[in-house]
C-alpha cells in the first residue's frame, strides 16, 4: 500500500511492537504527529512538558520492561534538547530509538530556520544514526535501527527525518519484528581457561554490572556463585540483578559501595567480571585495586575487556553462553575460611550504622519505602547523595526495578525516567531524588498529573547540593562554593498542589511513614517533602584517587 513517510514511520513503529512513545510535537513533525493522531488507537503518545524529559522518559520506559524506548522531537531545539538523554542512555547502554524532524532537504545547509547537524552532534553518543534521504528506504531504515539498538551492547540509535521525506509517498509492506543480530560466540578455549583459573582460587569473588541484566543472566551468576561458593557484589548498573537477601549477595561496591563488598573484592584472589566496564567508581584506584586477584573479564563488547583493569582472562561473547559453558566446567567448591571472612565484614559493616532516636534520616526513609513497596515496584532515582542511599539500602527482590543514571550522572534523569518505568509496566513508581536534581526537571510533574501517572515522588531536601557539599567537607576546607541552595524557600506542597499533585511535609520518621502510606494507597501523583540534616554524609566513601584501604567509614570534618 501507498503511504506517506510519516505514516510509514508510524506503521514502522507499531509492527515493531511499539506501544508507547514519549515526546514533543513541533514544526518540521506536524506530518509525523498527524500520523500518530490517526493511529491513535493503537499507538500510545505521552506528551512531556520538555524533549529531555520525553527522551529520559524513554530511557526509563526501556531499563523497566526490556524493550526498546522511542522518542520523538522536532529540528533544532528539540533535537538538541535530547541530547543529554541520548548520551545517558549511550552510557548506560540503553536501547532507545530517537526521531528527530528537519527541515526539507532543498533547505538543508542553509542555515534554514531550526535546522541542525542532529547527526553530527549525536554520532559520539549514538551506535548509530540515520539521515533519510530516500522516502522508499524509510521503513528498512526504521527496522535497522530497531535491530541495532537491542543488539550486542544495546545502545540509542538516532533516525533525522526531513520534512519532504514525511510527506513524500511510496510503498509500504509490514514486516515481522526483527530479531537482535546473533551474539557472538564465547571462545571454548578461553572458557576452559577461566574455569581452571576458578579451581585454582580459594577466594571468589562475582563483580557484576547492567551487562547481567540486559543479557537477563542473572540465575546463571547465583548458579555459579553457588557452584564455586564465591559472593557477588555490583556496580551502580548491576543493583537488582540478584535480589538484595540473597545471601551470597554483598551490595554495591567502590566509592560508595557497601564496606563488606568493597573489602570482599579487595581481599579476593579471583574477581569474575561480568557484564560490567570496571569504571573508575567501582574500582577506586586502578592501580591499587584487586591486588592480589586475578581477573576473569566477561562481556559482550570486546572494547571493554581490559580497557580499564587489564584481565587474565578475558571472555568476549553472549555472557549466558559463556557463563553456562563455565559452569558445567568448573568444580564444585567449599570455601569456609573465605565464607567466614566475608561473615566478619558483614558484621563490621553492621557496625557502623548509627540509630539516631526521632530523627527522620536517609537511612530511616528507605528502610519505609522498603516495607511500603512491593516486589514489582520500579524505584527510580536522580543524581547524588539521595542516589547512593537508595543504592545502599533500598531492597529489590526482581531485576528491572533500580532505574539510575550511572555512567553519565544525570541530573533532572528521575522524574521522565519514573514517568517512562511507571508507563511501561503499569506498576506504581516511587522516584528518589533531592531538591537540586528535583529542581532540573519539576516541570515533568505536569505530565505525570496530566497522564495519572502512580508515582509517589520522596524528595530528600536538605536545602544544598549534597554530594557537593560533602566532598567540599572533606577535601575543600568548608569552602561552600554555590552549593547552598536554600531552597527551603521553595513550599514544595503548594508546588505539588498546583501542578494538580498532592504534597506533604515529612520532618520525623512517624511523618514519613503517614504520608508514604497515603501516596502508596493512591492511584495519582504524591510528592513527599523529607526534611533531612544538610550534613547527612553518604558513607563508606573513598576519597579522590583512593583505594579500598583509604575507605572512609565514619563522618568526620563536620
Amino acid at each position: 500500500m501507498k503511504l506517506t513517510g510519516a505514516q510509514i514511520v508510524v506503521e514502522t513503529l507499531i509492527e515493531q511492537g511499539v506501544t508507547d512513545v514519549f515526546g514533543y510535537p513541533g514544526g518540521q513533525v506536524l506530518n509525523l504527529y498527524d500520523a500518530i493522531y490517526e493511529a491513535g488507537d493503537r499507538i500510545n503518545h505521552i506528551l512531556t512538558a520538555h524533549e529531555q524529559g520525553a527522551a529520559h522518559a524513554a530511557d526509563g520506559y526501556s531499563r523497566a520492561t526490556g524493550k526498546v524506548g522511542v522518542v520523538i522531537a522536532t529540528s533544532g531545539p528539540g533535537a538538541t534538547n535530547l541530547v543529554t538523554g541520548i548520551a545517558t542512555a549511550m552510557l548506560d547502554s540503553v536501547p532507545m530509538v530517537a526521531i528527530t524532524g528537519n527541515v526539507p532537504q532543498d533547505l538543508i545547509g542553509r542555515d534554514s530556520f531550526q535546522e541542525i547537524d542532529i547527526t553530527g552532534i549525536t554520532l559520539p553518543i549514538t551506535k548509530h544514526n540515520y539521515f533519510i534521504h530516500d522516502v522508499n528506504k524509510l521503513a528498512d531504515k526504521i527496522r535497522e535501527a530497531f535491530r541495532i539498538a537491542k543488539s550486542g551492547r544495546p545502545g540509542p540509535v538516532l533516525i533525522d527525518i526531513p520534512k519532504d521525506i514525511q510527506t513524500a509517498t511510496a510503498e509500504y509492506e509490514p514486516c515481522a519484528p526483527v530479531e537482535p543480530f546473533p551474539n557472538r560466540m564465547p571462545d571454548m578455549e578461553k572458557i576452559e581457561r577461566a574455569a581452571a583459573l576458578i579451581d585454582s582460587r580459594s577466594r571468589p569473588f562475582i563483580h557484576i554490572g547492567g551487562g547481567v541484566i540486559g543479557s537477563r543472566a542473572w540465575d546463571l551468576v547465583t548458579e555459579l556463585a553457588d557452584k564455586i561458593d564465591a559472593v557477588i557484589g555490583c556496580s551502580l548498573m548491576g543493583i537488582s540483578a540478584v535480589p538484595t537477601d540473597h545471601p551470597r549477595f554483598l551490595g554495591m561496591q567502590g566509592m560508595h559501595g557497601h564496606y563488606a563488598s568493597s573489602m570482599a573484592s579487595n581481599d579476593a584472589d579471583l574477581i569474575i567480571a561480568i557484564g560490567t566496564r570496571f569504571s573508575d567508581r567501582a574500582t577506586g584506584n586502578k592501580a591499587k585495586f584487586a591486588r592480589d586477584a586475578r581477573i576473569i573479564h566477561i562481556d559482550i563488547d570486546f572494547a571493554e575487556i581490559s580497557k580499564n583493569i587489564t584481565a587474565d582472562v578475558g571472555v568476549c561473547g553472549d555472557i549466558c553462553v559463556a557463563l553456562r559453558e563455565m559452569i558445567d566446567r568448573v568444580h564444585e567448591a567449599n570455601h569456609m575460611d573465605w565464607m567466614d571472612h566475608v561473615e566478619d565484614l558483614r558484621e563490621k559493616e553492621l557496625s557502623f550504622l548509627v540509630d539516631e532516636p526521632g530523627v527522620l534520616t536517609p537511612l530511616k526513609v528507605m528502610d519505609a519505602v522498603n516495607r511500603r513497596k512491593s516486589a514489582d515496584t520500579p524505584v527510580a532515582t536522580d543524581v547524588g547523595q539521595h542516589q547512593m542511599w537508595a543504592a545502599q539500602y533500598v531492597r529489590f527482590q526482581k531485576p528491572r526495578k533500580m532505574i539510575s543514571s550511572g555512567g553519565l550522572g544525570t541530573m533532572g534523569f528521575g522524574m521522565g525516567a519514573a514517568i517512562g518505568a511507571a508507563v511501561g509496566t503499569g506498576e506504581h513508581t516511587i522516584l528518589i531524588t533531592g531538591d537540586g536534581s528535583f529542581g532540573m526537571n519539576l516541570n515533568e510533574l505536569c505530565t505525570a498529573v496530566t497522564y495519572h501517572v502512580p508515582l509517589t515522588i520522596v524528595l530528600m531536601n536538605n536545602g544544598v547540593l549534597g554530594m557537593v557539599r560533602q566532598w567540599q567537607t572533606l577535601f575543600f576546607n568548608h569552602h561552600y562554593a554555590d552549593t547552598n541552595l536554600d531552597t527551603r524557600r521553595t513550599d514544595y506542597v503548594k508546588l505539588a498542589e498546583a501542578f494538580g499533585a498532592v504534597g506533604y511535609v515529612a520532618k520525623t520518621p512517624g511523618e514519613f511513614e503517614a504520608a508514604l502510606e497515603k501516596a502508596q494507597s493512591s492511584d495519582g501523583v504524591t510528592l513527599i517533602d523529607c526534611r533531612i540534616d544538610k550534613d547527612e554524609f553518604v558513607l563508606p566513601m573513598l576519597p579522590p584517587g583512593g583505594a579500598i584501604d583509604d575507605i572512609i567509614t565514619v563522618k568526620k570534618g563536620v
